[in-house]
């Protein structure tokens, strides 16, 4: 699909939102900094002028089977929201799917993971249990026509299917996180990208992983982390 970016949008995205994200991790935390910056993304994209045209509703998962990149901060953030909402019984369901569904990916290359179906831990009768603290990817992840989604998962192995989507909500969600990543990075916290289970198992297993991360290091000890190339770099102002 082709489209003319919005290129006053975008430098205003990444201007304010660079600037707005410094600010309060280096005033906040980047925990707390990135939890405020999730409001924004959500209300950047619901300003969006084609947010209308979205077929994603409630109840429609069929995109809660794909793989989802994840970075550092959220994962605890994710773990922080099921420590704070869940009930003993869902924690101790959620914890055995991520550590099953990490076992079964990681020993999958990035092609086959891409190319297979597997469901989210988070999802429950067809709901996002996580909604609140849902990743950026899911976030920006939508559709103008869920044929394309309900293809895709039909079809895993068909890389050339491509799902109707909104420029205006695409270019909004995209330039907000590249500017919270840009902001984060540029303080010195990994903002290379994990597959959702593997990490969320990774920092499970491992309660000094956070720990890492607020202190600038590495926090997935053996979990191998890919960094992620700026898509509006040329444009910055």
């Amino acid at each position: 699909m082709e489209f003319t970016l919005d290129v006053p949008l975008i430098r205003d995205i990444l201007e304010r939102e660079r600037a707005r994200a410094r600010d309060e991790i280096r005033d906040l935390g980047v925990l707390r900094a990135f939890e405020r910056s999730r409001q924004r993304h959500d209300a950047r994209i619901a300003a969006a002028r084609d947010v209308g045209t979205l077929a994603c509703r409630a109840g429609c998962a069929w995109c809660c089977y794909f793989t989802v990149d994840v970075r550092a901060v959220e994962v605890f953030l994710i773990l922080d929201f099921i420590e704070q909402s869940f009930t003993p019984e869902e924690k101790v369901r959620v914890h055995a799917q991520v550590r099953a569904n990490s076992a079964l990916l990681g020993g999958l290359g990035e092609v086959e993971r891409a190319t297979r179906n597997v469901k989210c831990p988070f999802l429950s009768e067809g709901r996002c249990t996580i909604y609140a603290a849902r990743p950026q990817t899911c976030r920006n992840y939508h559709a103008t026509n869920v044929d394309g989604c309900r293809q895709s998962y039909q079809e895993p192995e068909n890389t050339d299917i491509d799902p109707e989507f909104a420029p205006g909500v695409y270019q909004a969600g995209a330039a907000h996180v590249e500017a919270v990543s840009d902001a984060m990075g540029a303080a010195g916290y990994d903002v290379n990208v994990y597959e959702l289970n593997g990490a969320c198992g990774a920092a499970l297993a491992d309660p000094g992983a956070r720990g890492r991360f607020e202190s600038r290091h590495k926090p997935f000890t053996g979990l191998g982390g890919e960094e992620v190339g700026a898509e509006f770099d040329d444009l910055g102002s």
